[in-house]
C-alpha cells in the first residue's frame, strides 16, 4: 500500500471541516470503502426470513389471516385515511423516498453509492418481477392464494414490487447511521406498508417477502461495491491524540494492506488486534509511539469469530465483543493486568475514541519480535509454560494460543501475546483449555515426549492429568490443526502420555469433558431425539391405542402398568447385584433403567439400555474395561436365565417350541461361515498383526474382567434374581393385558409365547424393535386360538404401558441422571 503525506480526508464531508494540524507531518491513505462481511450475513437472515414466510403462509395461513383480520379491526379508527388512492400512497412514497435520499449523496459527493442505489432501485423491481413469476409458476394454489391481494394478481405481479425496489435503494444508501434521509426513508416505507395493509391492498405475506426480496438485493450490491469508512483518518487520529496528553510532530501509517478483505489480519506491532490499520507516531518531545486504530466496520469479522467460538464451545466462557470500543478497552485493561503481575507485554500508553473507530496508543520501545517457532528449545517451551503459568495463577486466561502469539522481548525473553480475546477471573476450565493449547502446540511443534517432559517440570504431573480431559480436538484452534508437524494421532498420543502419569483407575475415569456443542455425542443425541420425533409421529396412531385403553378393563389395565415398574425393578436388580455395595446408588440404578425406555424409542431393542448401563457404570467410577465386563455379564445372565426359564417352561409345560427356533443345520452353517471367515483375516499378516498387538490384549483384558464377575457368586445369583423378575414381569403384563379384554389364559404358558414371539420380535433391528414386535406377538398368540381382534388390542396396550409411556418417563429419568452427574 503506497501512502502520500497528505492531510487525509476523514468521515467528515470536507477535509476543511476537521481540526487543524499543520504543524503535523501526515502520512496516510485516503479512506478506504469496507466490504463489511456483516452484509453478506444480513442477506442470507433476509433470504431465510423470506423463505420462512412463504412457509408459514401455507402451513400456518390462519395465523396470518389472523394478522390482517385484527389490522383490517384497527383500522376503521383510520377510515379517513383508507380514501387516500393507494396508487397515489404509493407513489408519494416513491417520490418522497428517492429524491431526498439523491439529494443528500448528492450534497455529500457520494456519486458512487448515489449511481449504485439507483442501480437497485431497477434490480429490485427485476427481482421482485421474477420471484413473483416463480411463485406463481411453480408454487401450489395455497400458496399463490396466501400472497394475492387487492393490489396484486397472479404472474410477475404477484408480490407488491415497489417495497423490493424502495428496500433496495435505501439499503445500498445506507447504513441509516449514515444517512438522516435513508433512516426517514424506511419509516415512511414502513408507515406505508402499514397503511395499505390495513386498507387490504397489500397481503402481509406478500409485504414481508417483497422486503426481503429488496434487502437481499441491496445488501450484496453494497456489499459488492464497499461502504464509506467513518473511521478516524489523518488529522483526526491526530486530534484525538493530542486528547490523551500526546503531541505529535510525525504519524505514518504502516501496515494496512488487506484489512478490508474481510478476512482476519493481525501484527506484533499492536499485540495482534484483528483487522487494525497501524500508524508510528513521533512526538515532539521525540518519544515513538505505536497507533492502533480498529473501525467498527473492521470489527466485524473479529466479533463473528468471536460469536462462533461462542457457539461452538460449551462449558466455557468465550468473550464477544460487539464494538471496536468494547475491544479496545478489554485490551487495554488486559495489558495494564499483565504488566501489574510483572509479566512482560507491550507497555499501553492510553486509549482514546474517535468517531466509529477506538485508537490504542502503545509504546514502541516495548514492541515484540516473533518467535522462531521451527528452532524452539527446551528453555523458550518452559519460559511459555512458566509465561501462562503466572497469568493463570491471577485468573487472567488468554483463549486463543497459537504460533502467532510466541513472541519474545527485545532481550530474547519469551512471552506470549495477543491478549484482546483472553480475560480475567476466568474460570478452572479455561484455565485447562489454554494450557491444552500450548501442550497441543508445542507437541506438534517439538514432539510429545519433549513437550511432556518439560511440562512435567514446569507444572507438575497433577496439573497434567487433570487435563487430561480437555485433551480434543474441539480445544485446539484450526491454525494449530494446519502445522506441518500435526497429525490425526497426535492428541491421542498426548492423551495416552499424559495417561501414564496416573494410576491406570484414574487415567481411564477421567472421561472427556463436553466442549464443542457440535461433537459426535451432541450430534447423537440430536440423531436420537430426530429419531424419537419421527417414530412417535409416524409410528404412532392414537385413535387405535385410545380405543383399545377405553375398551380395555381399567384394573388389568392398571396392572399392566404395575408389571411395566416391576420390570424395570427386576433389570435394576440385575445390574445392581455386579455392582460394588460402596458405589451402588439404588435410587440412580432404577433411573438408569428408566433412562432406557427413552433411549429405546431410537435405538434396537437392547443397544438402548446397555448404552445407558455403560455410561451409568463409567459415572460410577468403573474404568472402561471393567464397565464393560459388568454390563455384558447383565447381559449374559439375563439371557441365560430367559433360554433356562423357557427350557423350564417347555418342560413343564410339554411344549418343545424352542428346538425349533433355531433349526440345526442352520447353526452348523453359521459356526462353519464364521470360523472360515476368521481363518481366512488371520491368515493376512497386516491383519494377524493388529489384532494380536492391539485386540487381542484388549479382548483378554476384557474375558479376564468378564470372567471374574461371572465367578462371585453372591453377585451372580442376586443378578439372576433380577433377570428372572425382569422376564416374569414383561410376560404376566401381556397376560395382564389379555384378561383386560376378557380373554383369560394360563399365564406360565402365556409367559412361555411371550418369551418366544418377543425375542424374535426385538431380533429385527428397528426402534425398540417397534412394529416387529407388534407383529409378532399379535401373529404367535392368533395362531394358539386367541382372536385376531384381542390379540391384537392386547398386543396395542402392552406396548403402551411397556414403550410408549415409558418415553416421557424415561426422559424426565436421564434428565435426573444428568443433573446428579450419574450419565
Amino acid at each position: 500500500m503506497q501512502a502520500s503525506e497528505q492531510e487525509t480526508p476523514t468521515s467528515r464531508p470536507h477535509a476543511d471541516d476537521g481540526p487543524q494540524v499543520a504543524d503535523v507531518v501526515i502520512a496516510d491513505n485516503e479512506p478506504q470503502r469496507a466490504h463489511v462481511f456483516s452484509d453478506l450475513l444480513h442477506a442470507a437472515a433476509a433470504l431465510i426470513a423470506g423463505v420462512l414466510i412463504i412457509v408459514f403462509a401455507v402451513y400456518l395461513r390462519g395465523i396470518t389471516q389472523g394478522v390482517e383480520s385484527d389490522a383490517h379491526t384497527a383500522a376503521r379508527a383510520l377510515e379517513w385515511l383508507l380514501d387516500v388512492p393507494a396508487s397515489f400512497l404509493q407513489q408519494l412514497i416513491v417520490v418522497f423516498t428517492v429524491v431526498s435520499v439523491l439529494i443528500q449523496l448528492v450534497i455529500n459527493r457520494d456519486w458512487l453509492r448515489s449511481a449504485c442505489a439507483v442501480g437497485a432501485l431497477i434490480l429490485g423491481f427485476g427481482a421482485v418481477w421474477g420471484v413473483s413469476y416463480l411463485l406463481s409458476s411453480q408454487g401450489s394454489a395455497i400458496l399463490v392464494n396466501s400472497l394475492l391481494s387487492t393490489g396484486t394478481h397472479s404472474g410477475p405481479s404477484l408480490l407488491p414490487d415497489f417495497y423490493a425496489a424502495i428496500g433496495a435503494f435505501l439499503t445500498v444508501a445506507g447504513p441509516r447511521r449514515m444517512h438522516s434521509t435513508v433512516k426517514w426513508g424506511w419509516n415512511v416505507l414502513l408507515v406505508g406498508a402499514l397503511l395499505l395493509i390495513v386498507s387490504s391492498w397489500d397481503s402481509v405475506p406478500g409485504v414481508i417477502v417483497s422486503i426481503c426480496v429488496g434487502r437481499v438485493v441491496g445488501l450484496v450490491i453494497r456489499f459488492a461495491i464497499g461502504t464509506p469508512n467513518s473511521g478516524a483518518w489523518g488529522v483526526h487520529v491526530v486530534s484525538a491524540l493530542r486528547q490523551i496528553g500526546l503531541d505529535p510532530a510525525e504519524l505514518r501509517l504502516r501496515d494496512a494492506d488487506g484489512a478490508h478483505d474481510g478476512i482476519l489480519h493481525t501484527s506484533l506491532k499492536d499485540d495482534l488486534v484483528e483487522n487494525s490499520r497501524i500508524y508510528s507516531c513521533r512526538t515532539k518531545d521525540g518519544a515513538r509511539y505505536v497507533v492502533s486504530v480498529l473501525d467498527n466496520q473492521l470489527h466485524v469479522t473479529g466479533y463473528l469469530n468471536q460469536l462462533w467460538q461462542l457457539i461452538r464451545l460449551s462449558g466455557v466462557a468465550v468473550r464477544h465483543d460487539r464494538s471496536a470500543v468494547s475491544a479496545t478497552h478489554h485490551h487495554f485493561a488486559m495489558l495494564l493486568g499483565l504488566r501489574n503481575l510483572g509479566l512482560a507485554s507491550m507497555r499501553p500508553y492510553g486509549v482514546v475514541d474517535s468517531g466509529e473507530s477506538s485508537i490504542l496508543v502503545l509504546d514502541r520501545d516495548s514492541a515484540l519480535r516473533p518467535a522462531d517457532v521451527d528452532h524452539l528449545d527446551d528453555k523458550a517451551i518452559a519460559g511459555y509454560m512458566t509465561y501462562l503459568q503466572r497469568a493463570h495463577r491471577r485468573g487472567y486466561t488468554h483463549r486463543r494460543i497459537t504460533t502467532d502469539v510466541l513472541a519474545r522481548t527485545a532481550h530474547g525473553a519469551p512471552v506470549i501475546a495477543g491478549w484482546q480475546n483472553g480475560d480475567d477471573a476466568s474460570s478452572p476450565a479455561n484455565v485447562s483449555l489454554d494450557k491444552v493449547q500450548l501442550l497441543a502446540l508445542c507437541a506438534a511443534l517439538a514432539g510429545i515426549d519433549r513437550t511432556i517432559r518439560i511440562a512435567r517440570r514446569v507444572w507438575g504431573d497433577e496439573t497434567l492429568v487433570n487435563l487430561i480431559p480437555f485433551v480434543q480436538k474441539a480445544a485446539v484452534p484450526a491454525s494449530t490443526r494446519t502445522l506441518d508437524g500435526w497429525s490425526k494421532t497426535l492428541l491421542e498420543d498426548l492423551r495416552k502420555s499424559m495417561g501414564t502419569l496416573a494410576p491406570e483407575e484414574v487415567s481411564e475415569s477421567l472421561e472427556q469433558v463436553t466442549l464443542s456443542r457440535f461433537s459426535a455425542r451432541s450430534f447423537f443425541a440430536l440423531a436420537l431425539l430426530v429419531v424419537a420425533v419421527v417414530v412417535v409421529i409416524t409410528q404412532m396412531n392414537p385413535s387405535e391405542m385410545i380405543k383399545a385403553a377405553r375398551d380395555a378393563n381399567i384394573w388389568m389395565a392398571l396392572v399392566v402398568l404395575l408389571f411395566s415398574f416391576l420390570a424395570w425393578v427386576g433389570s435394576a436388580v440385575s445390574l445392581g447385584g455386579f455392582i460394588d455395595p460402596d458405589r451402588r446408588h439404588p435410587l440412580g440404578i432404577l433411573f438408569s433403567q428408566m433412562a432406557a425406555g427413552f433411549t429405546a424409542v431410537s435405538m434396537p431393542a437392547g443397544i438402548g439400555p446397555a448404552f445407558v448401563n455403560l455410561q451409568f457404570l463409567r459415572k460410577s467410577g468403573y474404568r472402561n474395561t471393567v464397565a464393560t465386563a459388568i454390563m455384558s455379564a447383565v447381559w449374559a445372565v439375563q439371557a441365560a436365565v430367559t433360554v433356562l426359564l423357557l427350557i423350564a417352561i417347555g418342560i413343564f409345560t410339554g411344549r418343545n417350541s424352542l428346538s425349533s427356533m433355531v433349526p440345526t443345520n442352520t447353526l452348523i452353517m453359521v459356526i462353519a461361515a464364521v470360523a472360515l471367515i476368521v481363518s481366512v483375516a488371520m491368515a493376512i499378516p497386516p491383519v494377524r498383526k493388529k489384532v494380536t498387538d492391539k485386540y487381542l490384549p484388549l479382548v483378554k483384558s476384557y474375558a479376564r474382567s468378564l470372567l471374574e464377575t461371572l465367578t462371585q457368586p453372591t453377585k451372580l445369583i442376586v443378578s439372576a434374581a433380577g433377570g428372572l423378575l425382569l422376564n416374569v414381569a414383561t410376560g404376566f403384563g401381556f397376560w395382564a393385558a389379555l384378561e383386560a379384554f376378557g380373554y383369560s389364559t394360563n399365564p406360565i404358558e402365556t409367559t412361555f409365547l411371550f418369551l418366544l414371539a418377543n425375542t424374535l420380535g426385538s431380533a429385527v433391528p428397528t426402534p425398540g424393535g417397534l412394529g416387529a414386535v407388534e407383529a409378532a406377538l399379535s401373529v404367535a398368540f392368533t395362531a394358539v386360538g386367541v382372536p385376531s381382534t384381542i390379540a391384537i388390542s392386547a398386543t396395542l396396550v402392552y406396548r403402551l404401558g411397556f414403550y410408549w409411556l415409558r418415553i416421557p418417563i424415561g426422559a424426565l429419568a436421564m434428565k435426573w441422571l444428568d443433573k446428579h452427574n450419574m450419565i
